[in-house]
């Protein structure tokens, strides 16, 4: 059984090799456009699929899709990949496809994607919606008040039917939750717009996205590449970083502790990294730091793929242990300081000087550090990175769609579900108030008429039955408290790390 990926062989001549026993302890992938990060993703997914591990990778450009198509010798770089594979010694070199599945989150190019409001959270949600303190905080009480009221939170038109109904009730809820201003709501509300022309209507809703069906193999026990178009989505930067924060938190608060396991139960890809930090809050960032150190402890390995290792925080950065650098250009000053910083986090090689060849690498040459047996990064080494197995460029149309028609999760997700939830309870409540005043008005006239036809000779009986009514009365309301008490702590352990609700 394999033990580990195959990535290239540097100028010593030492295989670099990415042990699966490391695997979770996170990497980066980086390097200016056009010098080779997408292959080397490639590379790294095909080799984790064969080994029975499932990926997730997000495709900006398209090209990852031909992870699911085998390489063709008639193809132009047939002869320019035979050769690398010749140079750096891989022996039985040979094309084959990926076991994969197509998502997209507008269920263009793959399988709809969709989460409900309730499982995003109030501070995944309140990030996407670029709230506010104050804002975030009136969304946290439209989530406490549908938690009490159990009414489910699915989709967008449940959001805006609760803010309309906290606006309409606010001196009420404000003695209960907390002071809400019809102002705060009124910015969400619009907030909600944005996100809705932004597409994410489609994204919040039923049938909500299980994690099993991400971390599948096929009947060859390969591991599953589910491949995420965002072609279109990354053009909704918040929509897609926010996407996939919630994802790494789905899989952080689901998946059970594993400590260190032979290999990851789960590999995730993060392309354009960068947009998961710009204009994050430094508590946000804070959030992101603790799930990618507490993540590897369930299996899962995060690899980030940027232009730049400056993109990603210090904090992050410094948990990435498996490194693969590409070309950096160093054109102005400031550029130059990201070269020297790059170079200097890698152990150093006495046989070149780092920051001199990472300007110097070719398309396809990287300087790669990868953990070694004992959990140290190895001695960096300027290396020729290995041919892939499956196609070189994106997967057509037609092929696409034949790979979709055959998934084992289209009759699951491709056709959306729209239950009984906050929007529809909200207004059936159409019964006029001032029948429900009339009640009481009633039971008290018929009481006292009941009062005056009681013989004298029932009093004890009927004082006895009061008595016992108003027993009753006390326990009820004791109970409705205790469990009320019971379901804001069960609510206390739902919300995980990122606010996100758990699915246990």
């Amino acid at each position: 059984m394999d033990t580990s990926i195959f990535v290239g062989t540097d100028t010593d001549g030492k295989r670099q090799e990415l042990l699966f026993k490391l695997a979770n302890r996170h990497g980066l992938i980086a390097g200016a456009t056009g010098t080779g990060k997408t292959v080397t993703l490639q590379i790294l997914a095909e080799g984790f699929s064969k080994a029975g591990i499932p990926v997730f990778a997000a495709d900006v450009k398209g090209d990852l899709s031909g992870l699911s198509q085998a390489g063709d010798k008639s193809h132009k770089l047939h002869d320019k990949l035979q050769s690398r594979a010749e140079k750096i010694g891989l022996a039985n070199y040979e094309y084959f496809a990926v076991p994969s599945i197509f998502w997209d989150l507008y269920g263009a190019q793959g399988h709809p994607i969709r989460a409900t409001i309730s499982e995003m959270g109030p501070t995944l949600l309140a990030r996407l919606m670029e709230l506010n303190e104050t804002q975030e905080g009136i969304l946290t009480i439209a989530f406490e008040l549908a938690d009490d009221e159990d009414m489910l939170l699915l989709d967008l038109k449940d959001l805006r039917a609760l803010l309309n109904h906290i606006s309409d009730n606010k001196d009420e809820i404000g003695r209960h939750y907390g002071n809400v201003t019809t102002q705060s709501v009124g910015a969400i509300m619009r907030s909600l717009l944005r996100l809705e022309r932004a597409g994410a209507d489609e994204f919040f809703g039923e049938p909500a996205l299980k994690l099993e069906d991400l971390m599948r193999q096929d009947k060859n026990g390969h591991g599953q590449v589910s491949i995420l178009a965002t072609n279109k989505l990354i053009n909704s930067p918040a929509l897609y970083s926010t996407f996939l924060l919630w994802l790494l938190s789905e899989l952080f608060e689901e998946l059970p502790e594993v400590g260190n396991p032979d290999k990851p139960k789960m590999v995730f890809f993060f392309d354009e990294a960068h947009l998961l930090f710009e204009d994050a809050p430094k508590a946000l960032v804070k959030k992101i730091e603790q799930v990618a150190r507490l993540i590897r402890s369930k299996g899962v390995g995060i690899y980030f793929v940027t232009q730049n290792p400056a993109d990603i925080p210090d904090s992050v950065l410094g948990q990435l242990g498996n490194r693969i650098q590409h070309a950096l250009r160093a054109y102005t000053p400031n550029e130059q300081k990201y070269v020297r910083a790059a170079a200097s986090s890698f152990r150093e090689n006495p046989a070149f000087d780092t920051e001199e060849v990472i300007t110097d690498l070719g398309v396809g040459e990287a300087l790669v550090s990868l953990l070694g047996e004992k959990g140290a990064p190895a001695i960096v080494g300027r290396t020729l990175i290995r041919p892939p197995a499956s196609r070189l460029g994106p997967a057509s149309a037609a092929e696409r769609k034949e790979i979709i028609a055959a998934s084992p999760v289209g009759d699951i997700y491709d056709t959306a579900i729209d239950r009984e939830s906050a929007y529809e309870i909200l207004e059936g409540r159409t019964e006029p108030k001032a029948k429900k005043d009339n009640k009481p008005a009633k039971k008290a006239k018929k009481a006292t008429a009941a009062k005056k036809s009681t013989p004298k000779t029932t009093t004890r009986k009927s004082t006895s039955r009061r008595t016992k009514t108003v027993k009753d009365t006390v326990l009820h309301e004791a109970k409705l408290v205790t469990r009320q008490i019971l379901r804001s702590q069960g609510r206390a352990i739902l919300r995980g790390i990122l606010g996100s609700m758990t699915r246990r």
